[in-house]
């Protein structure tokens, strides 16, 4: 491993101008995963990569592809390279435009939540031929359905973090415009983690891939990890009283709900903190505001939404909360790996209700090392005890993603629709329960109901004759509805020709 940490990349034999941008961009040695990953992808090979964000991906993919394309000069779009987020499409269009200085290579980023001319940016970019075109699968879609996007010359596909497009609910999307690419191309998949789907994804749409897969990294020594096991009521009471006793520089809070952002944002700025809050229901431009301006220490917290966690790539962070747990342990090491670098001290402080200790075991063995576990302080209450057998609960019907949608994580989006408001009915204290004599009426009577409609419809399926007479006015009254539809679809006809009140 010492000999692979310390390959120049002046060994990969790439053009001139490539290299004077990647010395520019302060890049010296290659990563591992840009050592396996450029010659197999300079050989033409398609590649399936499990890697994590941070260990040098973005570049282990964009340099050989730079490379390619600064020797042949194509003049169509050679290049798409689909993403999860916006955040993560304009950060690898920053580093396209930062190792592509002397090469003579254009891209866009096209993702949705923009203005108006964006998009026809956009549309120019996907009309004339930009060499890269960095794209969410949502967007992209949007543009093919125009019927302008061509990309029958198309010479390489890439997938960067397969997986959270696929946890997104992306499959389709990405299935729809691998179907529209030329069967002739490289293909490169790039994924945090290596699951089932991912498996089958990478069997549908590579041949013969190079496969390289990077032990998962583990969290550097020097951060202060600490769970707490909480009930959720407890968890914004437990932050207050927690970030009262930091010393905070920079902070990020990762919640996986929409809903918990404002009422998170508003509790630390009662507290003096400047704090901002960042999910995918914000304008684009806001959401870059906000991100420049925690970069440039303007706040000092940022909370951002569990869908947002891989599209924020900033330095010199000192403690990072894990409002809620994340679903994968390998999620939760990305999330606390955003502080404690460059040899810097760190704190992650992680909460954990009482549906999520099953989780804690599974990060547990991939760090390998047990956390620090930690009761709430006294004026809270005693939180939940520790289970280190619990399970994960069984949630009936569809799926705990909440369905595919390509506008993103449907199970985030839904929590900032009105759900909750229905339940009242149900939680009210105050109204009197269903004793059990009630509970059987009730069960009699829907019964009863049920019967009667299967009757009814049996009835209706068997076409009865005319003396069978249920004693319903049935006669006349299909045919008099359609009348009155007609009457009333000539008379708006009609009336078309003549001035209305608007």
């Amino acid at each position: 491993m010492s000999e692979m940490d310390t390959v120049s990349f002046d060994t990969f034999d790439l053009h001139d101008d490539l290299l004077n941008g990647i010395n520019a961009m302060g890049f010296r040695n290659a990563t591992p995963v840009q050592q396996q990953a450029i010659p197999a992808i300079l050989e033409q090979k398609d590649l399936i990569a499990c890697a994590q964000t941070g260990t040098g991906k973005t570049g282990a993919y964009l340099i050989p592809l730079l490379d390619r394309i600064s020797h042949a000069g194509h003049d169509h779009t050679s290049t798409l390279i689909l993403v999860p987020t916006r955040e993560l499409a304009k950060q690898i269009d920053d580093q396209v435009e930062g190792l592509s200085y002397f090469v003579s290579a254009t891209s866009i980023a096209i993702y949705g939540g923009s203005k108006g001319d964006n998009w026809d940016q956009q549309k120019r970019a996907l009309t004339t031929g930009a060499d890269i075109i960095i794209a969410t699968p949502g967007r992209l879609i949007a543009h093919m359905n125009m019927g302008y996007v061509k990309f029958d010359q198309l010479n390489y596909l890439v997938l960067d973090e397969a997986d959270k497009m696929l946890d997104m609910g992306f499959m389709d999307d990405i299935m729809r415009i691998v179907n529209e690419l030329p069967k002739n191309r490289q293909t490169l998949l790039f994924s945090a983690t290596m699951p089932p789907k991912i498996r089958t994804l990478a069997k549908n749409i590579l041949n013969e891939p190079v496969e390289i897969s990077l032990a998962v990294s583990k969290p550097a020594e020097n951060i202060d990890q600490r769970f707490y096991f909480t009930y959720d009521s407890q968890k914004l009471p437990l932050l207050e009283s927690l970030i009262n006793g930091l010393e905070v520089s920079s902070m990020i809070v990762f919640t996986s709900r929409k809903s918990n952002v404002n009422s998170i944002v508003r509790s630390l700025q009662k507290l003096g903190f400047t704090a901002e809050g960042i999910q995918s229901d914000i304008e684009q431009d806001e959401r870059e505001k906000v991100l420049l301006g925690f970069r440039n220490k303007k706040y000092q917290i940022l909370v951002a939404t569990d869908i947002m966690s891989r599209g924020i790539d900033i330095d010199n962070i000192s403690h990072v909360v894990n409002f809620d747990m994340p679903q994968d342990a390998e999620d939760y090491i990305h999330r606390i790996g955003r502080t404690a670098r460059a040899a810097a001290t760190g704190t992650a402080l992680t909460f954990v209700n009482e549906k999520d200790m099953y989780k804690i075991p599974r990060i547990e063995r991939l760090i390998e090392k047990e956390v620090p576990k930690f009761d709430l302080p006294d004026f809270l209450g005693k939180g939940p005890e520790y289970n280190p057998n619990a399970k994960p609960e069984k949630r009936g019907g569809r799926d705990k993603k909440g369905g595919k949608g390509r506008n993103g994580d449907r199970k985030e989006n839904r929590s900032s629709k009105p759900q909750g408001e229905r339940k009242p009915a149900a939680k009210a204290e105050g109204q009197p329960t269903e004793t059990g004599e009630n509970t059987i009426v009730s069960s009699l009577k829907s019964a009863e109901n049920k019967n009667r409609n299967r009757d009814r419809n049996r009835d209706r399926d068997r076409k009865p004759k005319a003396e069978v007479d249920n004693n319903r006015p049935i006669k006349a009254f299909v045919p008099k509805r359609e009348s009155k539809t007609q009457h009333a679809a000539e008379g708006k006809a009609s009336s078309e020709n003549t001035p209305t009140a608007e």
